[in-house]
């Protein structure tokens, strides 16, 4: 299996970038951190794979929140339909960003939400505002393979033609611009986190047609202790303020 794989010291990572407190270098100073394999893909600002700013809000938030738990995350990158087929049939390997949807909830334990994920049409000829609008206007939407947002379309009944699967990144920007697909359905974080780097045109964004949370999450089988470790470990981050603060960080740029 064709794999990216590296221990991320995440901890020191984020500390210095973050300057968090002080007492959260000595949380596991006492014992040896368990490996755990955690997979992501390349899905900015929601997860970076190999960024020198870091891993992404959700990336970042999950890195911390194992650390914290007192585990060593490998971090695992594969095409992302693949990833999440190898995850659901194995023992506790974590997974993230992966939106919660009826279609994904017997195949996964979820840990935690982290954030909300908005997504809209971008379109640079029509704006639309609604579903029923956007099945009329547009021949074809580009999505991103393995994500959640095909699963909407099929469920607002977008028939196959008109949905576009396409690698996850700037590629569905770039087919847009290029003309060959007519809207891109995705969460606004990352549209205009990407959009900027690949054209100055103006990008036309629909109303927010679905809001969906994004989980760390972990395989149907996944042992109860490190669930619920984690999942304190993500509320802990929420309640002190430092998962807003990495959310921030990346969004201001």
């Amino acid at each position: 299996m064709s794999q990216i794989r590296r221990v991320v010291n995440s901890r020191a990572q984020a500390l210095c970038r973050l300057c968090l407190p002080v007492w959260l270098l000595a949380c596991n100073a006492y014992g040896t951190p368990l490996p755990i394999d955690f997979f992501i893909l390349d899905a900015p600002p929601l997860t970076l794979v190999d960024d020198a700013k870091g891993h992404g809000i959700v990336g970042d938030v999950a890195l911390l929140a194992m650390a914290n738990a007192g585990y060593a995350a490998h971090i695992q990158a594969l095409p992302w339909a693949r990833s999440q087929k190898y995850v659901s049939e194995k023992q506790d390997l974590l997974i993230a960003p992966l939106s919660r949807t009826p279609e994904r909830e017997d195949h996964f334990t979820w840990i935690a939400p982290v954030m909300t994920m908005d997504r809209a049409f971008f379109s640079l000829e029509h704006r639309v505002s609604s579903f029923a609008e956007a099945k009329r206007t547009y021949r074809v939407v580009g999505v991103g393979l393995g994500s959640a947002q095909e699963e909407i379309l099929r469920t607002q009944g977008f028939s196959s033609a008109q949905i576009h699967p396409l690698t996850i990144g700037e590629n569905p920007a770039q087919m847009l611009l290029k003309g060959r697909i007519d809207a891109w359905f995705n969460g606004v974080p990352e549209s205009q986190y990407i959009w900027p780097k690949v054209s100055r045109r103006k990008l036309l964004m629909s109303p927010v047609m679905s809001s969906v949370d994004l989980y760390l999450a972990c395989s149907r089988q996944c042992s109860a202790e490190l669930v619920q470790s984690l999942r304190d470990a993500v509320e802990s981050l929420r309640r002190d303020g430092t998962l807003a603060r990495i959310q921030n960080s990346y969004l201001s740029q």
